[in-house]
């Protein structure tokens, strides 16, 4: 196998409890690369077409049934000593309890490279035990081990008590908290304490499999094809990010919350359920305002040189808490500002509640603030929230209904199906603010159009991730666009979505393309995997990953018909701030992007999937 791979992939079965690894393909790494794509590729090939030779339609596919496969994976570039931000991993699969759709989530951390010195450069999970287990895989010997000491217990003492297990210097744990083991649907999967794989309720599917946890620990050391080109590449991107504003001074600084003055500043920070964009109190749950206040030092990912990684206390008062991590931009948005919690030290707690219990912020905040909309438009009778008080501000209600949605207690069970379920039980579909019933981050597109377009077709659902335009539209990487025109965002998000497929394939951080593009990726593969990629063959392999991942969808069902935004955002305009009477012109943006991709309805033709050498 070629630099930058262990060259092995695992596959256990709870039901049976059989262990077999198989070898890399290299066929497929150089076309797939690794991470996403390598594991898009082989729960298309292996699993949904074995399905449906049987005659099982994928629609019928449970999420939460013993049928579904989840796939720990890591790229080439992975645990690479020298690369800019090595330290992720990617997880997915076949469907999502939240959507329906793909399962997808990436988290940093250590779990990544230490999974790689475990000896495996993917792990594919099948079937569910009967009783809870936890896999443990230390230096290529593999173990499903029983964890009924371990249920119930939170993500934190889980991660320590199995740590104090295994003894190895490189040890890393991810596992579920009691939203994953209670099938909360945006249960997250929680590594190292504070990094989360969060969206798509990926923490859920381990919960329904009975798995509490995977362990790994190891020495083995991925070797680099060209050390000479290795070691001068590294060195040459090891500076350039040191250079670049957001990445050497910005997010080291701040760290992402320091978005919250930057977008609010342009109109596009979503307040109290979108139902505005700018608020003029935003900076008291700022990045300026944690690191003045709260921040303890900074924690990088592994191997990272950015560290945007926050440790943080809230000293006295009731939401005391002496050891943390985060909040994340995201984080303190959606518990912070979508819910109008003003207070940073209830949005501090609520966000350690979310890593503690097994949450992904991100759905959880935008849950609470539908909610708070639903009961301020009186649609929520109030014995039913059983004492919980969902005004917009309150920021005990926030705190109180994160741990009442993980245990499912009173309103919490409700709150545990996500804002699209929540919204449509009290009649108001409307007022969830998700694509594909997953909820959106935190920039509002009718102040930033390109990100819209991005939102109504990433694949896995409402999300900035996958064609993160806002390094255009506002931070003007790798060049400024107008914010506010929906001209040109069909080929920007394009680009986005693509150039992100392969990073997420690699697997390396998304903060790399502030200065790091895809004739640079084509370089670090070609230095580190041995390969003899050009740019334009890096956009392909995107190109291609995407369409794979669209293709699937259309085997549940997805088509242009979930191309779409929250009716606020294509029929309200903005009320106030520099983005005052906009809305998302999306119409005209997805007839170009659809073109473009040359997709029908949504949907990749035949045509397409030839172009790209997708085998069907």
């Amino acid at each position: 196998m070629k630099g930058g791979y262990i060259g092995k992939t695992l596959f256990v079965n709870l039901t049976d409890g059989t262990i077999r690894e198989e070898p890399i393909d290299p066929g497929i790494a150089e076309k797939y690369i690794g991470g996403k794509g390598y594991a898009l590729y082989v729960l298309y090939r292996r699993y949904l077409k074995e399905y449906m030779s049987k005659g099982v339609s994928p629609r019928d596919i449970d999420p939460l049934g013993p049928e579904n496969v989840l796939v720990f994976a890591t790229g080439p570039i992975t645990g690479i000593v020298g690369i800019p931000s090595p330290g992720r991993y990617h997880v997915m699969a076949l469907r999502s309890p939240l959507t329906g759709s793909v399962g997808s989530a990436n988290s940093g951390g250590e779990f990544g490279p230490f999974m790689k010195f475990a000896g495996y450069d993917m792990i594919f999970i099948e079937g569910a035990a009967e009783k809870p287990v936890y896999i443990e895989i230390v230096n290529g010997h593999v173990d499903i081990r029983n964890a009924e000491d371990l249920w119930g217990l939170n993500t934190f003492t889980t991660t320590r008590v199995l740590r104090e297990r295994v003894r190895h210097r490189n040890t890393s744990v991810a596992c579920i908290g009691p939203a994953g083991e209670n099938k909360v649907l945006f249960a997250n999967i929680m590594n190292d304490e504070h990094r989360a794989a969060g969206r798509t309720g990926l923490g859920a599917v381990m919960g329904s499999k009975k798995l509490k946890a995977v362990v790994v620990a190891g020495d083995h050391q991925p070797q680099v094809a060209n050390v000479e080109e290795y070691r001068k590449l590294v060195a040459e991107m090891a500076e350039r990010m040191r250079k670049n504003p957001v990445t050497g001074s910005g997010l080291p600084q701040y760290g992402t919350a320091i978005l919250v003055n930057i977008i609010n500043q342009i109109g596009g920070l979503p307040y109290k359920n979108w139902q505005t964009g700018y608020n003029p109190e935003a900076d008291k749950i700022s990045g300026e305002t944690l690191a003045s206040k709260y921040l303890i030092k900074r924690r990088p990912c592994w191997g990272c040189q950015i560290a945007c990684g926050r440790v943080t206390r809230v000293q006295f008062g009731p939401y005391q808490i002496l050891y943390t991590e985060g909040p994340e931009y995201e984080s303190v948005w959606a518990l912070g500002n979508d819910t109008g919690v003003m207070d940073l030290e209830a949005v501090i707690k609520a966000n350690h509640f979310c890593d503690e219990l097994g949450i992904d912020t991100i759905s959880m905040g935008s849950t609470i603030a539908t909610a708070m909309e639903l009961y301020e438009r009186k649609l929520i009778p109030e014995e039913d929230l059983e004492g919980l008080d969902l005004r917009f501000g309150n920021p005990a209600a926030l705190v109180e209904a994160v741990w009442r949605t993980a245990y499912k207690a009173g309103f919490g069970a409700k709150l545990a199906l996500g804002s699209k379920r929540l919204a449509e039980m009290y009649g108001a579909p409307e007022l969830s603010m998700s694509v594909k019933g997953l909820e959106l981050p935190a920039y509002d597109p009718r102040a930033a159009k390109g990100i819209g377009l991005n939102y109504a077709t990433a694949n896995r659902g409402g999300c900035h991730v996958s064609g993160y335009t806002i390094a255009s539209e506002v931070l003007g990487i790798p060049e400024k666009t107008d914010p506010l025109t929906p001209t040109g965002k069909a080929k920007l998000a394009k680009i986005f979505q693509d150039l992100t497929s392969v990073v997420n394939s690699a697997v390396n951080c998304l903060f790399t393309t502030f200065e790091i593009g895809a004739r640079d990726y084509a370089r670090l593969f070609n230095a580190v995997a041995g390969y003899s990629f050009t740019e334009e063959d890096v956009m392909r392999i995107g190109e291609r990953i995407y369409n794979l991942e669209r293709y699937i969808m259309s085997l549940y069902g997805f088509s242009a018909k979930d191309d779409t935004l929250p009716p606020r955002l294509l029929k309200e305009p903005m009320p106030e701030g520099p983005a005052k009477g906009h809305v998302v012109e999306l119409d005209v943006m997805l007839k170009e992007y659809y073109e473009l991709r040359g997709w029908v309805n949504g949907i990749p033709t035949p045509e397409k999937l030839r172009e790209l050498r997708i085998e069907l």
